[in-house]
């Protein structure tokens, strides 16, 4: 037999995890190009002093700089709301992949859109008042008819009333 099929392709990652590569990538490159060389060189005399306590303070400097850039980031990623929003846009991107049909696009022509957006929404509503219209005419016509019998009735129950009144007399 042929090759079966091969490994399972690992789905691609989500925009939150490529916003914290990004990120990670980013600090890594901002330590790089901030050498210790460079700082040496930056602090010469002091380097020469005191050579482990430029290091030190290097290591510290670098630490507390990409720390404060990320807990910055954290904080702009919680105000923003950010991990919600990746995870919504890649699920949005996600059921796209399956329409057949092109996504709405806004023409340019305000108007438009608007009327394209209410007149189907609008139409379904006079539809809908239509036949909430019917069934209340309806219902009118019961309750006309069922007053027209009672006044029949009544004028029945009157010619009685005068029949037997005359019968008395």
């Amino acid at each position: 037999g042929g090759p079966g099929p091969g490994p399972p392709v690992a789905a691609a990652p989500g925009r939150a995890q490529v916003f914290t590569t990004v990120v990670d990538t980013f600090l890594e490159k901002l330590a790089a190009a901030g050498s210790y060389q460079r700082f040496a060189n930056c602090y010469r005399c002091f380097y020469k002093l005191q050579p482990e306590m430029t290091r030190s303070i290097y290591d510290q400097f670098i630490s507390q700089l990409q720390s404060s850039i990320k807990e910055e980031i954290q904080e702009v990623k919680d105000e923003g709301n950010l991990e919600v929003l990746f995870n919504s846009l890649d699920k949005i991107v996600e059921e796209a992949k399956n329409r057949e049909e092109p996504a709405w696009r806004p023409s340019g022509i305000p108007e438009e859109d608007v009327r394209s957006a209410m007149v189907p929404y609008l139409l379904k509503h006079r539809s809908y008042l239509r036949k909430v219209l019917k069934e209340k005419e309806e219902e009118n016509r019961k309750v006309a008819e069922s007053v027209l019998a009672g006044r029949d009735r009544i004028a029945e129950l009157q010619q009685l009333i005068q029949a037997r009144k005359h019968a008395w007399q």
